[in-house]
Order: structure tokens, then sequence, then C-alpha cells
């Protein structure tokens, strides 16, 4: 992929993600804060459909930006064919495990498993 496309796919992640988080912090205020952190909230929240799923698109858009930027950061220090092929794939692989990870919680919950 060209470098062009990452840094676009970078940025864009980055603005997604900017406005999400804000959508999800004015959502925590409108309950006031330590309200909106009590267990019965915070498992009432899990079970409403578009949260969940803007906690996944959350998920998913700081996973891609995080990685990305982190393989952006390791191509910086060392050059070589192996050496970049090993970085890319390590971080799709980490992306693929968090993003796992976090959406095996996000669907616990929201079964009631949690």
């Amino acid at each position: 992929m060209k470098e062009s496309t990452i840094m676009k796919i970078h940025y864009g992640t980055a603005l997604a993600s900017v406005g999400l988080v804000a959508v999800h912090i004015l959502m925590r205020l409108t309950t006031g804060f330590s309200d909106s952190l009590s267990y019965e909230n915070v498992l009432a929240n899990y079970q409403s459909i578009p949260y969940v799923i803007m906690l996944e698109l959350i998920l998913i858009l700081l996973a891609v930006h995080g990685f990305n930027g982190l393989r952006v950061i390791l191509l910086e220090l060392k050059q070589g064919r192996v050496y970049e092929k090993a970085v890319s794939y390590g971080c799709v692989v980490g992306m693929i495990v968090l993003i796992g990870y976090g959406s095996n919680t996000i669907i616990q919950t929201n079964m009631g498993m949690i």
C-alpha cells in the first residue's frame, strides 16, 4: 500500500475517533459523570444497541489508528524488506487481537454474561 494511502487512513481514523469520542463524552455528561460510572448505568449502556455500535466503532478506529502509528514509528527506526514485512504483519495481528478482545468484552456484557 502506498504511504499516502496509509497516511490518509491515519488522518481519517484520527478525525473519526475524535468525533465519536466527543459524542461518547457528551453522553457521559448528560447523566452526571459519577452517576454514569455506576454499575447499573454501565450495564444499561451495554444493553443499548446504538451505544454498543458506537463503542465498537471507537474500538476499531482507535486500534487501526494506534497500530498504524506504531507501524510508521517502527519503520522509521529501521529499514529492510524482511523487517518491514514483520512490522506490518505484527501490527495487523496486534490490531486484530485487540479488536477481538475488546469486541468479546462488549458482546459478553451486552448479552448479560458479565
